[in-house]
């Protein structure tokens, strides 16, 4: 058998189908296996008709199929199924064989994964790919990582099939070693559960506040999207607002409102705990669709805990303060969206301290530009920042953001203290104001806790007229001694 494909692709649910259509587009020939092999004939016989798509039934056949170095993309389900496609594969492949994926994957798993290839002579990548169904078809973005060695043999496909941003640019480069593509992967989708955190709440407010019907939101997110908040989210929320159920009635008006989630959000959250980064508004966006999944609870609820009326009647009622609201609404949407991307990218910059990795954060932008759930004309304005100054500190210190912080920040607390006078919750839109303020502050209450924790736990704390990193512990009662704790956490 004539090897002449140039990667073979596994796993034939809808990203896999549309990814490999792309690939086929660009002129790569793809192998195409599943698990399930008659779903390989379906797809040849159908989606993958008159194309140059080969198939497989077993892995024997799909690697025979393969040029050298043999590349084998995995877009299966992250977990179990990763590893035991691993160790089906590895008895196929010679040295220098590379194996990749493309899924949702734990970094932590990548790591580990890179580690046991490599031992068997083999590259191993480990690639976020984000852009749902539609990005896999006409260009995703790519954030590929793992061993150094196989970018050179991935590059052409993944940079090709990718998206572009106006001047050609692909979305997809090398991100860094080890699990650093599934990394950046991850906290670009705790990006994604704060973005659509943020607008859910813009929404509720218009709707629950302001009695907006669905027709009138549509409309203002249609105006958003053509200024400083156009993005891929706020474009399809435009879109879902104007679509009618069969009756003529708003179709979002009619879904239940308790959201899923796949864990990746979960995963950032959990991630920046362990390297104590406060990415209080991913938190936050994860921790309200954990509430909305309460549903019966809130029912009950609703009945039992009182609180204001919602409405904004007055405010409503005169075409000029509602209008001057709605534009209070973008400025927050705006200024909180800031203290996200800011969040996260204090997370990354923390991860390459912590794992050695050496991040491009303009270049990250750059990816996340286009073809991603998460893209926007905001991340031009990130890669500018980091293109201008590298070692930026904060996102919120660069100038221009800087700028827009201070130009929304009326209309932003206006909205949080209406909201919150209103009973409307904004959690997300709060938490971000609240960070805001906290990092701009100079002197914190945290005096006063860390007093409290050497009073019960002998902690020990710092003092303001002595060097940093000199700790004294005080006998506060009188009753207690002179041992300290024998570990410090500030």
């Amino acid at each position: 058998m004539e090897a002449k494909a140039d990667i073979a692709l596994i796993g034939l649910a809808v990203m896999g189908q549309n990814l490999i259509l792309n690939m086929d587009d660009h002129g790569f020939t793809v192998v195409a296996y599943n698990r399930s092999t008659d779903k390989v004939d379906q797809f040849l016989a159908n989606e993958a008709k008159g194309t140059k798509v080969l198939g497989a039934h077993s892995i024997a056949e799909m690697v025979a199929k393969l040029k050298t170095p043999r590349r084998v993309m995995m877009l299966v389900k992250a977990g179990k199924p990763v590893d035991d496609f691993i160790e089906q594969l590895i008895p196929h492949l010679e040295a220098g064989d590379i194996i990749i994926d493309g899924g949702n994957s734990l970094f932590e798993d990548t790591n580990r994964r890179q580690k046991y290839v490599e031992s068997k002579g083999l590259l191993y990548v480990g690639t976020g790919v984000s852009g749902g169904e539609e990005g896999a078809r006409r260009g995703p973005s790519i954030m590929p990582g793992g061993s150094p060695a196989a970018w050179p043999h991935v590059k052409d496909i993944f940079q090709a099939v990718s998206a572009k941003v106006e001047d050609g640019t692909p979305c997809c480069d090398w991100v860094g070693e080890m699990g650093a593509g599934h990394y950046v992967k991850m906290v670009h989708n705790g990006i994604e559960y704060g973005d659509m955190q943020l607008i859910c709440e813009a929404y509720n407010i218009m709707k629950t506040g302001l009695g907006m019907s669905a027709d009138e939101m549509h409309d203002v997110f249609d105006e958003w999207n053509r200024g400083d908040l156009d993005s891929y989210l706020i474009e399809i929320s435009r879109d879902i607002l104007a679509k009618k159920d069969d009756d003529g009635a708003p179709l979002v008006d009619k879904i239940l409102d308790t959201a899923g989630q796949k864990g990746t959000g979960k995963w950032t959250v959990i991630n920046s705990q362990d390297l104590g980064i406060p990415i209080t508004l991913m938190a936050e966006a994860v921790y309200s669709r954990c509430v909305s999944a309460l549903k019966d609870e809130r029912v009950k609820a609703a009945r039992k805990l009182k609180g204001p009326r919602p409405a904004l009647t007055s405010i409503a009622a005169n075409a000029q303060k509602k209008q001057a609201f709605i534009e209070d609404i973008k400025s927050a949407l705006y200024a909180s969206k800031i203290i996200s991307y800011a969040q996260g990218y204090m997370l990354m910059r923390a991860a390459a301290g912590e794992y050695r990795w050496s991040l491009n954060y303009g270049g990250i932008a750059l990816m996340w530009r286009g073809g991603c759930i998460i893209r926007s004309r905001f991340l031009g304005k990130i890669k500018d920042a980091y293109d201008n100054n590298p070692r930026l500190m904060n996102l919120m210190l660069d100038d221009y953001f800087r700028g827009e912080i201070s130009k929304a920040q009326r209309g932003w607390r206006n909205v949080v203290a209406t909201a919150a006078r209103r009973g409307i919750p904004a959690p997300a839109f709060s938490t971000a104001l609240a960070f805001y303020d906290q990092y701009r502050s100079a002197v914190l209450p945290a005096n006063l806790l860390q007093a409290q924790r050497d009073y019960f736990g002998a902690h020990t704390y710092e003092r303001i007229d002595r060097a940093r990193g000199e700790f004294f512990h005080t006998n506060w009662t009188g009753r207690g001694g002179n041992t300290t704790s024998n570990t410090y956490n500030a």
